[in-house]
């Protein structure tokens, strides 16, 4: 909030003093669009405003926090947004820096926080994945990881798996080449959303969400902790937000084009300005293609992207968006899961890592077609209305076939003893999601006091269709050399067997209040009243169905601020997930119900280029799915539901400018879950440590950019099938990967850069315990590649 200026401050103004002059007056103020806040920030200090309309359209003004003056509270609202302002009398002038050569950032495009492209930056301005309010990441009462733009270019990220391998406290487990599984404090993480919609993936019929293509996104902020408030239901180990790109008033664009190991070929155009000569109508189109081999035989994938949204305002106070997302993955030589992990001596079954366990003809087919619409409204008195609709299709078209038939082993002399039995089959369906979330947003006034109030409501529906086929009955699925296979095997004839329905349907109310308590202490209350129903129907089987209504899932945090740079803060939040596991007798395990706490303390430094953050956190569950050595009557892995799992752990992190030249985005996070003080969810490693930096050197090396980073996970293991010892824990061991990058730019259009992952080519492997597989990581590779800005 603004505070009242003092007379002498008002005396300054009244003398018509340039923005740089002390005034005796302090002021604060939340990060929100440039022309609110502008409105804001005049009414209370007793200005007029002057400025041209064009200018603040799109913009974002960043917070005001501890300024001691006029000038520097007006400097720390327009940064980044290049342009300046000065006080002339009672008149603010607010005007585009001539002197600034970096094209304005635009912004808050439809309150969901700070873009991050043009900004340079490896940690975001503002983000509102928590609570729907757009807050910095010290204001934000839970721990957050954002992959910026920036980041995404220096270190050549152009697939999910990429991002999410850059992330601090996120691990990742590869099924096979179309599917990745991510775990975050010892849970799987199924919770997707798009520009804040949320998306539930389920990885038994993966479609498309862990091969989402970063050609058509600005960031990729993954939210730590349950984030029940805001997707009803979900698990406690974190949500992945993907935050499309959005038109920018100026044109702008670029085109790539990249080659690397494995005949690994890619291009990508981005294009996007104004479409009318007022600005007032904006276009945005990219696409990009992809056609790369692989270091494992007879693999390879061939990736379209296509992408086009319109931003229109229909009033200076009225923004519409409408777009459209389209993305096609085209495997050949598709693996299914992994490799065994023992031979029938009960010796670890070391293959070589270009071994495919997938038939020659194997393909895993997914894509994702997207529409949406976003409609955005500011009022006068500060407060902004949104509704935004979501239309996405996921679909998968797979024929696979592999030597992994459950407790099978091969003979470490001859090969034989492994068969196909249950792994020969061909899927096909899609997962169609509808969503609708409309909320208000803005400030009121309360015992002296302005604080910030979102009250909304959300509908979704997802619906699973497939069908599934197998081989006929003559087919032989025998592997007389487990050794020898090649994938060289005759496709067979397929039998449709049946079809599943599912259908998930959520709705909820939420509120969220930031209540302004003192200059230091902000309490965040937040409640959602969650309904969830699922059905499930397979051919000749009986109908599931679960219904939970007016679950009720809350959110508590509170800021203090110590001083200018550091803050303390603690958050509170729900669970609530329903699963899809099934105990020995079929039936669906009851949903897991606790509480997520968190702690810890945050600092700001270089007005918010620089964010760190040392967090604690705990998560108590009940009915958590553990696995047992029992199957399900259809032969799958049978769980049973456990109460009283509790993790406990620490999140470090620090990203930003460590000078202006220096970019540097570093984690580490150890977690430890328990059940009757045993450790369960130890498939994901207890320790992780990431770290990326860059640096331009200037000077003589002007144009150039030099870095690297590493990461290191710790052991995990879990409890496998071991042919002789029966049921017995298996450790795969901790493993460091370097990468180096270097770009150079040759001129002010063309940059080259320089890419090597995995320098010393270390060999390490990912455990899937539940199929008693593994799978190799991806050995050293090179890629080189040529940016043409327009």
């Amino acid at each position: 909030m603004l505070r009242r200026i003092t007379p002498i401050a008002a005396a300054l103004f009244a003398l018509g003093a340039p923005v740089g002059i002390v005034y005796a007056a302090g002021f604060d103020q939340p990060a929100q669009p440039l022309a609110q806040a502008l409105g804001q920030f005049t009414r209370q200090a007793g200005l007029q405003l002057l400025t041209a309309p064009e200018l603040l359209r799109g913009q974002q003004a960043q917070a005001i926090q501890g300024a001691r003056n006029a000038g520097e509270a007006v400097g720390q609202m327009l940064r980044g947004t290049g342009l300046r302002g000065r006080i002339d009398g009672k008149i603010l002038v607010i005007e585009a820096d001539e002197a600034t050569t970096l094209a304005p950032v635009t912004v808050t495009a439809n309150q969901l926080g700070e873009i991050t492209e043009g900004s340079g930056s490896y940690t975001p301005g503002t983000i509102a994945t928590a609570t729907r309010l757009v807050l910095t990441p010290r204001e934000t009462p839970q721990s957050i990881s954002v992959i910026t733009r920036q980041e995404m270019d220096d270190f050549n990220l152009r697939a999910i798996d990429d991002v999410i391998r850059h992330t601090p406290g996120v691990s990742t487990i590869t099924y096979d080449t179309e599917r990745t599984e991510y775990f975050a404090r010892g849970f799987a993480i199924n919770e997707f959303q798009y520009d804040g919609i949320p998306m539930t993936r389920n990885s038994r019929y993966s479609a498309g969400n862990t091969l989402s293509d970063m050609a058509i996104y600005d960031r990729v902020e993954v939210l730590k902790g349950a984030t029940g408030l805001l997707t009803g239901a979900g698990n406690p180990g974190a949500t992945i937000n993907l935050i499309r790109k959005k038109p920018t008033k100026q044109f702008q664009g670029h085109a790539t084009l990249g080659a690397g190991s494995w005949d690994n070929y890619r291009g990508e155009l981005d294009l996007s300005g104004s479409l009318n000569e007022s600005g007032s109508l904006r276009g945005r189109a990219v696409a990009a293609y992809q056609d790369k081999k692989s270091y494992m035989d007879n693999y390879q994938r061939k990736t379209s992207v296509l992408f086009g949204t319109l931003e229109l305002d229909i009033t200076p106070d009225t923004l519409l968006t409408v777009g459209a997302d389209y993305q096609y993955n085209d495997p050949k030589g598709s693996t299914w899961g992994g490799i065994r992990l023992f031979d029938s001596a009960g010796n670890f079954n070391e293959m070589p890592r270009s071994f495919n366990n997938g038939a020659k003809w194997g393909h895993w087919d997914q894509y994702t077609k997207t529409t949406f619409a976003t409609l955005e409204h500011h009022f006068a008195n500060g407060w902004v209305g949104k509704l935004q609709l979501n239309h996405q299709i996921n679909g998968y078209d797979s024929e696979l076939a592999a030597p992994n038939a459950y407790m099978t082993y091969p003979d470490p002399i001859t090969g034989a003893g492994v068969t196909m039995a249950g792994w020969v089959g061909k899927y096909k369906g899609e997962v169609k999601s509808n969503a609708l979330d409309a909320y208000l947003s803005g400030p009121f006034t309360l015992f002296g006091r302005e604080h910030e109030l979102v009250v909304g409501t959300s509908i979704s529906r997802q619906e699973h269709q497939g069908d599934y086929y197998f081989e006929p009955s003559t087919y032989d699925l025998n592997v007389p050399n487990y050794y020898a296979w090649t994938g060289n095997i005759p496709k067979p004839e397929w039998n449709k067997a049946g079809s599943q329905t599912e259908t998930t349907k959520q709705s909820g109310i939420y509120a969220t209040g930031r209540f302004n308590l003192s200059d230091d202490l902000k309490l965040i209350l937040g409640s959602r009243f969650a309904n969830y129903e699922y059905d499930y129907t397979y051919t000749n089987g009986p109908l599931t169905k679960s219904k939970e209504n007016g679950v009720v899932v809350p959110y508590v945090g509170v800021v203090y601020d110590l001083n200018r740079n550091w803050s303390l803060y603690a958050s509170h939040t729900g669970i609530f997930q329903p699963q899809s596991y099934e105990d020995k007798n079929g039936s669906r395990l009851d949903p897991q119900e606790g509480n997520s706490y968190e702690g810890g303390v945050k600092s700001q430094f270089f007005d918010g280029r620089l964010n760190a953050s040392l967090a604690y956190f705990e998560t108590h569950q009940d009915n958590y799915a553990q696995r047992t050595t029992d199957r399900t009557p259809t032969n799958g892995v049978a769980y049973r539901a456990v109460k009283g799992v509790i993790t406990k752990g620490i999140d470090f992190e620090l990203s930003g400018q460590l000078t202006p030249n220096w970019q540097a985005h570093v984690g580490y996070t150890h977690k430890v879950a328990r059940l009757d003080g045993n450790k369960v969810t130890t498939i994901e490693p207890e320790d992780q440590f990431h770290l990326y930096t860059s640096y331009k050197p200037g000077g003589r090396l002007e144009g150039l950019t030099i870095g690297g980073g590493a990461r290191w996970q710790g052991k995990s293991w879990d409890d496998v099938n071991h042919p002789i010892n029966g049921y017995t824990p298996f450790k795969a061991p901790s493993y460091w990967l370097v990468d180096l990058m270097a770009s150079y730019r040759i001129d002010r259009n063309l940059t080259a850069s320089l890419h090597i992952n995995n320098v010393f080519d270390k060999k390490y492997y990912t455990l899937m315990s539940f199929y008693d597989v593994y799978s190799w990581g991806e050995p050293r590779s090179v890629n080189l590649g040529l940016r043409y800005k327009f």
